[in-house]
């Protein structure tokens, strides 16, 4: 059994991606956690529904529309996190870095609290709402250290690697249910699924790209770009089931392909700049930017040696919050792009290892820069540096031509919106535009201002300005005209008075709910800061008679100030109780005169203890010798500043006064956030000064982590002019309705569900697809194949056709069975002769004389059995028994053997090393096994083994025959021989 249902970006204007797939046995399988700019919780109902019986998470790319509401779900929905998630390390990297730069950049990222909800936790807010007020209260964002714990939970999976993945402790028994990441091309680290669990063969493929660019190789349909097959890999080939994405359908890709695209940006470019204009193109800030960086990058180093070149007097930046940790992974996975990358890497290595052979300063030559080692690309990561930039003028006080890389590719909550508030009133300024936006027609949804300046562009109704390329060529470049747009801006402010306390009241109510949900572990409301249990303290010293006491508001303050941090939920001293003594500086006493229960106690922080499957959680800097401590007054400074003073740097070298003095300064300054420090520190992602590079302008006194009160959202709009000029080149990396059209034949799904698109070309795709398959069948009847195109919400049943038959086999035939076992699954081959029930009227005769001849003492329950073995219903089915002598020697002269199963090369390797032969990969696909025998594995899956030469050291022809059967046995030996 296999069904499928979206749950998000199913003939949708949204590119959202949600998708369920429940398989046999109850599995259930969540395929990315998208979200969209609206940040609308509604969105997520469903998925919260079926946390409690997910099984395992898949991502697929490092994308807003893949992952956004990862984070959300994992600190809002109780049990998300103990479910296993696995994606490529490139995801899991570039997707921390957008979470990261999305909640530091949006305050809507950390979605508006339900109204429905806080009515029910508070009667002031449901009286304040009924008179028209909504204060906007704000649920609590994850913190940087929150959000990288949560892409720690994450396993990580290499491309062709079949791995059997773990369920989720409320989920049922996987029953061998296999994952293999393939390269979908599209972003870095990007994934085509292949899931495999019984008879269900399913391919998941969304937002895939089958051309090679200049960073990213193309999809592994055919074997990964350069590969030059003309089949689909046998893994991906002939699934039960292809999900596609139908986002694409109707592109049609330029005529001169990725060359042809890259001429007309940097064209679009030139013409620009050259008048003195600041071209803005508003991209994401992890996937697809590393493509436009390195394009542009490279553009630069070749066009500044130039001397009538527009690009050598302009500037080019990439602006983005948290864009320094994002080119710090991508100079880590080199090996994860395209082998044209990897030869200019390798290249930059030689040629640096020879400059210092020679003493010359590699700083000297640009050549020797490495594919992401930025020359003249310059990371802007706050919104000063933005406004620095863009006021730039040269000696004359003229305008210099610049270009900006700006997040986000919406235009809704990165730097792009800021940056095209302060250009758009100049008509020499242009923006271009990467992806085709599409138009959101619900009721009372905004259209969003990257929408807005698409639909500009497709309408060209100011006309389109006179522009054309050195060749002769005219470029699209249309007039905005002087329309105007709103400009809607959010700003977090603190909560106080009557809101303050209605969300007191909220999160108590949310708490207590929470515990009755999840009573083993904390809850995913409490705070990573909080090192006190009072829930564990409560038990041991409360009496009865506060029972009595802890009622309204009481209760609500002492369940909430127990796992949240005060300055969080703004606490006064009233509500804190005898906890002033731990949570209040200089307070040495307090009044317990009348008090009762815990009041007359002194409170005890107790550090909540930390266990995983080994028992409790050791923390190493408890066990440290004295010499590899480093304290001031009893204070760990590895703690304090963690990097400066690691063991390893420690031993043997002196310290410096003036640092332990600026390290007892900030002590003493900071000394009550040093926990932040630590996680600011350890997390790394979050400051990232020093990825930056060291000749760009950074401002370590803006680069800070902001500690976030409980607030709410305050909404501002601005109505500006737009004269800025408007451009599209399409840089969105997808697959265009050719390369649809020349591969879903190809990969022959018996069963093609497509998602991820807009309503007209999901169904406009869906016809065109039933054409294909059934020309390919041969048939006109387009009804003979199965193509799906759900919407959302709306479950398909996509199980595999079968057919089954059911027989008695005789006793004879049973003996003579040999069971063969290849990975789990018992194969045999049988011949017998399949004979009608008439014949066996004799049998049942001879059952019945048995039967009478039975002794009467005999149990009644095996009497019945007896009959019921011999029921008139299994009496009428065919029965198989053995041949013939007479017939067995023909059938066996016809029989074909069949072999069944699938060789890795690699685990042959480890076994003929293990059987003291020598075996090392030579190329692609190739294994050489004692120097003269070669064993090749071809995409459809055959394999060939071929003897060469002799062997190493002039060894005999004898031995060398030896070598080629011993590796023809141990290749027999991993399949099943079926048939013959």
């Amino acid at each position: 059994m296999f069904t499928f249902c979206p749950l998000l970006g199913a003939q949708s204007e949204s590119a959202a991606s949600q998708s369920l797939l429940e398989l046999d046995g109850g599995v259930k399988v969540l395929i990315d956690v998208g979200w969209d700019e609206s940040f609308d919780v509604e969105k997520l109902r469903e998925l919260e529904k079926h946390v409690p019986t997910l099984s395992i998470i898949l991502l697929t790319h490092a994308t807003f529309a893949h992952l956004a509401a990862f984070a959300h779900c994992c600190k809002h929905f109780p049990l998300f996190t103990r479910i296993p998630v696995y994606a490529t390390t490139p995801v899991i990297s570039l997707g921390r870095t957008l979470i990261q730069d999305l909640y530091a950049s949006s305050p809507l990222a950390s979605t508006l609290i339900p109204t429905a909800s806080l009515s029910e936790a508070s009667y002031s807010y449901s009286q304040s709402t009924s008179a028209g007020e909504d204060p906007n209260i704000l649920l609590q964002p994850p913190s940087g250290e929150e959000i990288a714990s949560y892409f720690s939970l994450i396993h990580p999976l290499k491309y062709s690697q079949p791995h059997q993945p773990l369920p989720s402790p409320f989920s049922p028994p996987l029953n061998g249910l296999t994952i293999t990441a393939y390269n979908a091309g599209h972003t870095l680290g990007g994934t085509i699924w292949h899931i495999q669990h019984g008879l269900e063969s399913i391919v998941y493929a969304v937002d895939w790209n089958q051309a090679r660019e200049n960073v990213l190789s193309g999809a592994a349909w055919l074997g990964g770009a350069g590969a030059g097959g003309a089949e689909v890999i046998e893994q991906l080939r002939k699934p039960t089931a292809l999900v596609c994405s139908s986002r694409g359908g109707e592109r049609i890709a330029l005529p001169g392909g990725r060359t042809k695209r890259d001429e007309l940006l940097l064209d679009m470019i030139k013409s620009s700049v050259a008048k003195g204009g600041i071209v803005l193109i508003p991209t994401d800030s992890s996937a697809r930017v590393l493509e436009l960086a390195y394009l542009l990058e490279h553009s630069w180093r070749t066009e500044t040696k130039e001397d009538d070149s527009p690009l050598r007097t302009s500037k080019l930046y990439l602006a983005s919050g948290h864009i320094g940790a994002t080119m710090r992974h991508a100079r880590l996975m080199i090996e994860w792009m395209d082998d044209g990358v990897i030869r200019e890497f390798e290249a930059m290595g030689a040629d640096k290892k020879k400059k210092q052979n020679r003493g010359k300063d590699e700083d000297e030559d640009q050549g020797s820069a490495g594919p992401f080692t930025f020359k003249h690309l310059k990371l802007l990561q706050q919104r000063s540096q933005i406004d620095k930039v863009l006021n730039e003028t040269d000696s004359l006080g003229r305008s210099i031509g610049k270009v900006i890389l700006a997040s986000d590719t919406s235009m809704e909550w990165g730097f792009s919106k800021d940056v095209l508030r302060k250009i758009s009133d100049d008509r020499r300024n242009l923006v271009i535009l990467t992806e085709k936006m599409g138009h959101s027609k619900a009721e009372g949804a905004t259209s969003g201002l990257a929408r807005t300046l698409w639909s500009w562009w497709e309408e060209r109704r100011d006309g389109v300005a006179p522009e054309e390329t050195p060749k002769g060529e005219k470029l699209e470049q249309v007039y905005s005209g002087g329309r105007e747009v709103e400009l809607r801006d959010a700003r977090r402010i603190p909560l106080e008075g009557n809101d303050l306390a209605v969300y007191q009241q909220w999160l108590a109510t949310q708490r207590q709910l929470q515990t009755t949900l999840q009573s083993a572990g904390a809850t995913a409301l409490e705070s990573s800061t909080d090192v006190i249990d009072d829930a564990s303290s409560d038990s041991s010293s409360d009496s009865e008679e506060s029972d009595t006491e802890q009622q309204g508001k009481a209760l609500n303050i002492s369940a909430t100030m127990g796992q949240a941090n005060r300055k969080k939920i703004g606490l006064s001293d009233e509500d804190l109780g005898i906890n002033i003594l731990l949570r209040k500086k200089g307070m040495y006493d307090y009044d317990v005169r009348g008090k009762k229960g815990r009041e007359k106690m002194f409170p005890v922080a107790i550090r909540r203890k930390r266990n995983d499957d080994f028992g409790e959680v050791i923390r190493p800097e408890d066990y440290l010798r004295a010499e590899e401590r480093d304290e001031i007054d009893g204070l760990d400074m590895r703690q304090a500043q963690p990097g400066k003073y690691d063991t390893k740097d420690i031993l043997g070298k002196k310290r410096k006064w003036d640092d332990v003095a600026a390290s007892a300064d900030r002590r003493v300054v900071n000394g009550g956030n040093k926990r932040q420090q630590m996680a600011r520190a350890t997390e790394g992602d979050s400051l990232d000064v020093d990825s930056v590079d060291g000749d760009h302008d950074v401002d370590d006194a803006d680069v800070t982590e902001e500690v976030v009160n409980p607030s709410r959202v305050v909404f501002s709009t601005e109505t500006i002019s737009v004269n800025v000029r408007i451009a599209f080149v399409d840089f969105a990396g997808l697959h265009d309705k050719r390369s649809l059209q020349l591969l879903i034949p190809l990969i022959q799904p018996r069963k093609l569900i497509l998602v991820s698109g807009m309503k007209d070309e999901t169904l406009a795709l869906a016809s065109d697809c039933r054409k294909l398959l059934a020309a390919q069948l041969g048939t006109s009847e387009e009804s003979a194949v199965d193509v799906y195109a759900p919407e959302i919400g709306v479950t398909v049943d996509a199980s595999v056709d079968t057919n089954a038959w059911v027989v008695k086999l005789t006793d004879t035939l049973v003996k003579r069975l040999r069971w063969q076992y290849v990975k789990g699954l018992g194969i045999v081959t049988l011949t017998g002769k399949l004979e009608s029930p008439s014949l066996e009227l004799h049998l049942d005769e001879e059952t019945s004389h048995k039967k009478q001849k039975m002794i009467k003492g005999e149990a009644e329950e095996s009497m019945a059995q007896t009959a019921l073995a011999t029921s008139p219903a299994e009496a009428a089915l065919p029965t198989l028994n053995i041949l013939p002598s007479n017939m067995a020697l023909a059938s066996r002269s016809i029989a074909q053997p069949l072999h069944v199963g699938d060789l890795r090369l690699a685990d042959l390797r480890k076994i003929m090393q293990s059987s003291n032969h020598t075996a090392e990969f030579r190329g692609e696909g190739t294994l050489l096994i004692d120097g003269s025998v070669i064993v090749r594995k071809a995409g459809t899956g055959r394999i060939e083994v071929e003897s060469i030469g002799l062997l190493e050291g002039g060894a005999s022809l004898l031995q060398q025959g030896s070598t080629f059967y011993a590796v023809k046995r141990k290749i027999y030996d991993g399949l099943a021989v079926v048939g013959g």
